[in-house]
């Protein structure tokens, strides 16, 4: 049995399970270490992938060759594009999932991984050598004794440190239903100097299908034509989808749930951490948004082949009896039976201003952490934090560049950036408004922006970057094809009187006429024939003609935050020393010594995010460190 590896994973979440298939494809012997490995990237809320932001962030981890959106595509069972009434900025892929099926595909993708190994246990211990200033990780100690050596160790341990779930005011260890809490290594990370953190989070009843009343619910269907995450083309969107349905709570709901505020873990001072704002549990809405008599919800379905259904926004640590007696108050879940209850947990998480931004800890050299453990929410962004977690672990072992993805590049990049500099006070989730650069950041272009990093780094292989460099040429070939081609007034005005817009009164370049709001390619091609049978030379996909006329019709925009962007960008190629005191610099404010001595920033640029740090301090540093 092999006991050394490059490195180690611990915990099969979804941060677990992207950080150990990209250091192993990368070419690091690397182990993942899990407490159940029938539950490798189990879906432990909601079944669904993606949704505004998020689903951004899935393209991105497919686009630098990971696995998500792969995954995802192989199991959906509805597909949606979130926003499309909105510019494409803030369009957003959301896929239900089948929620045995994403776990098993996992488990596919994981034993058929080259230089992967797993191991079922639990690890109690990180041992490491001082023979360094910092600390050095050098393996794990498990629950069975076993001890693993490893030049690197990635921590991906979800809600399990310490874990405990709320019901009322029942309580019990777990790191979530069905599961056991895992002990010993917050205990031993603090005794070294992390600073530790709680947080909670929580899950609604699951329900049994067999005893709905769907008659009395309103179908939500997936898109007519629907999508896919992965940009791979071998890989198809979702056939025969499966509706989710709209529910909303009233009055009366209400009144039952407020009859178990008294005894709630969350109004009563049982629990301490600190929950999701964006995601409430369904008291601390009523608490909330008092003057509210109904909320809506949504049920959706958990898979293909089970009865079991999931009722998104109706989160609750309430006791048994008042989620059972006010699910019977609504409508169409009169007689519903439920699987399990909902439940709140609280676990540790470590704040991740102790981290560099490939993820790295400072305080001990080649320790890695990556997701829940690090304060955010949510599937997408702990696996995204795993992907480079891992990447980053095998290329500093490898002694090379480590890949730190700007604002401008990716909403990875924001994820970390915001995390390692801004630091959180709530489970972190990522929103378009935390993206400057959103019109940049589409998730039409995530490949355009990143399967060339993921091929020069060798994630991404040459048929994923070779699908890549295909779309990229149709899409130029498209947006020339309109400046070089004109369309005459007697072609375009019929149209354009039939819509009230203003007619032309000379021929014009199809890319002038797409400027406008009311025209689309789609539109063109039934009008111009040139144009159609163009199209009809090549596999002009949906997708292609929507990137080429999102680069027509929002060329100016695109400039303009680029050109913004790469201002900015110069202030994060002033390096900071890692060593420099900020309280030798008596210009700065005391406020601002405070903050940069605890976060050590490592450019100019990051120094500017960080709260607390205004303007004027930022001149004396680059008055110091030279402009």
């Amino acid at each position: 049995m092999k006991l050394e590896y490059d490195i180690i994973v611990v915990g099969g979440g979804h941060a677990g399970c992207e950080a150990a298939v990209a250091a192993a494809k990368l070419g690091s012997s690397t182990l993942l270490i899990s407490m159940d490995m029938g539950k490798y990237a189990q879906m432990s809320c909601n079944p669904a992938v993606g949704g505004v932001a998020k689903g951004q962030i899935v393209r991105e981890i497919d686009a630098l060759g990971g696995q998500m959106g792969i995954i995802t595509d192989r199991t959906t069972i509805q597909f949606r594009m979130l926003n499309r009434s909105k510019g494409p900025a803030m369009w957003s892929p959301r896929a239900q999932c089948d929620k045995i099926q994403f776990s098993l595909e996992w488990r596919k993708v994981l034993e058929n991984t080259n230089n992967l190994s797993l191991w079922q246990d639990s690890v109690t211990t990180l041992t490491f050598s001082e023979n360094t200033e910092n600390k050095k990780v050098t393996g794990v100690v498990t629950a069975l004794g076993v001890e693993f050596k490893a030049k690197a160790v990635i921590l991906t341990n979800g809600t399990f440190l310490n874990g405990l779930m709320h019901v009322g005011r029942n309580n019990m260890a777990g790191g979530r239903s069905g599961d056991a809490a895992s002990y010993g290594l917050t205990e031993q990370l603090a005794s070294i100097g992390f600073e530790i953190g709680r947080m909670k989070t929580g899950t609604p009843a699951r329900l049994d299908g067999k005893t709905i009343d769907f008659s009395k619910l309103e179908p939500q269907s997936g898109d007519e034509q629907p999508s896919k995450f992965s940009y791979l083309t071998d890989i198809k969107p979702v056939e025969k989808q499966l509706p989710c349905y709209i529910v909303h709570t009233s009055k009366e709901v209400h009144d039952t749930l407020r009859t178990g505020f008294a005894d709630s873990p969350l109004f009563n001072g049982t629990i301490q951490g600190i929950g999701p704002r964006y995601c409430p549990s369904i008291e601390d809405k009523l608490r909330t948004f008092a003057d509210k008599d109904s909320h809506q919800l949504f049920l959706e379905p958990e898979g293909r082949n089970t009865n079991e259904y999931y009722l998104n926004g109706f989160s609750s640590s309430l006791p048994w009896q008042v989620q059972m007696e006010a699910l019977g108050k609504i409508k169409g879940l009169e007689n519903t039976q439920i699987f399990r209850t909902g439940y709140a947990i609280e676990y540790d998480y470590f704040p991740p201003t102790q981290l560099h931004h490939t993820l790295e800890t400072k305080i001990v050299d080649n320790l890695y952490f990556a997701g829940q453990i690090n304060g955010t929410t949510g599937y997408e962004e702990a696996a995204a934090q795993g992907l480079m977690a891992g990447i980053n672990a095998h290329l500093k072992l490898n002694a090379k560049e480590p890949l730190v993805l700007r604002r401008d590049q990716a909403y990875i990049g924001v994820l970390i950036d915001d995390l390692v500099t801004k630091g959180v006070d709530e489970p972190y989730r990522m929103f378009t408004s935390r993206a400057e650069y959103r019109i940049l950041l589409r998730q039409d272009n995530a490949d355009a922006r990143l399967t060339p990093i993921g091929f020069s780094i060798g994630l991404a292989d040459k048929k994923r970057h070779e699908i890549y460099e295909e779309k990229k040429s149709l899409v130029e070939s498209l947006v020339n094809f309109t400046r070089k081609q004109s369309i005459a007034p007697n072609e375009i005005n019929g149209f354009f009187e039939s819509v009230n817009s203003a007619k032309i009164n000379q021929s014009r370049k199809l890319f002038d006429i797409l400027l406008r709001n009311e025209i689309t390619i789609n539109i063109l091609k039934g009008i111009f024939p040139p144009l159609c049978d163009f199209l009809n030379q090549a596999n002009y996909t949906d997708e292609i003609i929507d990137e080429a006329e999102i680069q027509i019709k929002y060329k100016g925009y695109i400039e303009r935050e680029r050109f913004i962007a790469e201002k900015l960008t110069r202030l994060e190629n002033i390096k900071i020393p890692s060593n420099f005191d900020f309280n030798s610099l008596s210009s700065l404010t005391i406020e601002a010594r405070q903050k940069l001595n605890r976060i050590k920033p490592s450019t100019i640029g990051q120094a500017s995010r960080i709260p607390g740090v205004s303007p004027a301090d930022i001149n004396v540093l680059l008055i110091f460190f030279g402009r």
